[in-house]
């Protein structure tokens, strides 16, 4: 019964954030980089599909949907933060099986969980808008049958796939707010008039920012635009891969340990997770 409570009380608390203001929600691809996260007072997390891919050593979007439910049920007792699930298209091409994803994800105890568009098919990348929609509905579908307090985030991916046609991508995120999603994200937008305008285009219901790099805005600039949320995707993921690629290139290729000169320090991840087993 407690854990349930939790659970509860975790979803509560992502939906309050959803209602204003502006909000980080980082996204870690373990459980220790999860507890990191939390100790710095983000208030939510959520999950990479493409930083969890890496660490089983797999591309980005080859993880099976069991995979993934494993991840993100280690992902929420990691942490007591509300987790937002990257669920990429539901791991179905039937609306009926992404309902019944849909419906195991939100068991995990994710506060969240978001459906895109794209098909992963290079030469059809996305999906019609009737039947996108129809797959946004039965992901509603499934979330009220469970209790209806999960968030329902909706993702229209074209700027990801070579289709960066803002008109389109607006009429899909309103779609999406139509068919039940809760929250609406575009990833790949980047200007300010392209941000601002699927704010307009959506209001009240939040936007979701994807940060991916270096950005001219600040927190306080995306803030003053509308979005409610900002998420990293998998650049934290890269981050450390960086650091990890570079040092081991130095070794290999140059007998030098330079690399290291950035490393964390061993005695502050040990207090960091000293009791943690």
């Amino acid at each position: 019964m407690s854990e349930t409570l939790d659970i509860a009380a975790r979803r509560h608390s992502f939906r309050q954030l959803h209602a204003a203001g502006c909000f980080v929600i980082p996204n870690p691809w373990d459980a220790g980089s999860a507890r990191y996260l939390e100790q710095l007072g983000f208030p939510a997390l959520a999950t990479t599909s493409s930083g969890a891919a890496w660490r089983h050593a797999k591309a980005d979007g080859q993880m099976n949907v069991e995979e993934v439910l494993v991840h993100l049920r280690e992902m929420v007792a990691a942490t007591r933060l509300p987790v937002n699930a990257d669920f990429e298209g539901g791991f179905a091409e039937d609306a009926a099986g992404v309902a019944r994803n849909v419906r195991l994800a939100v068991d995990t105890g994710v506060a969240g969980l978001s459906i895109e568009d794209s098909t992963g098919n290079a030469d059809d990348p996305i999906r019609s808008l009737p039947v996108a929609v129809e797959r946004m509905r039965a992901a509603r579908r499934a979330i009220d049958e469970a209790g209806g307090d999960t968030l329902l985030v909706g993702r229209a991916e074209s700027f990801l796939w070579g289709r960066p046609d803002l008109d389109d991508v607006i009429r899909r995120l309103q779609a999406y707010a139509e068919a039940g999603a809760d929250c609406l994200y575009a990833p790949g937008i980047r200007t300010r008039a392209q941000i601002e305008a699927v704010v307009r285009a959506v209001a009240p219901k939040p936007v979701n920012l994807l940060v991916g790099g270096p950005s001219e805005f600040t927190l306080r600039d995306i803030e003053a635009m509308g979005v409610r949320r900002v998420s990293v995707g998998g650049s934290l993921a890269r981050s450390a891969w960086g650091g990890f690629m570079n040092s081991a290139r130095l070794i290999a290729a140059e007998g030098r340990f330079d690399g290291f000169a950035h490393a964390a320090s061993g005695a502050e991840l040990n207090a960091l997770f000293r009791g943690n087993a």
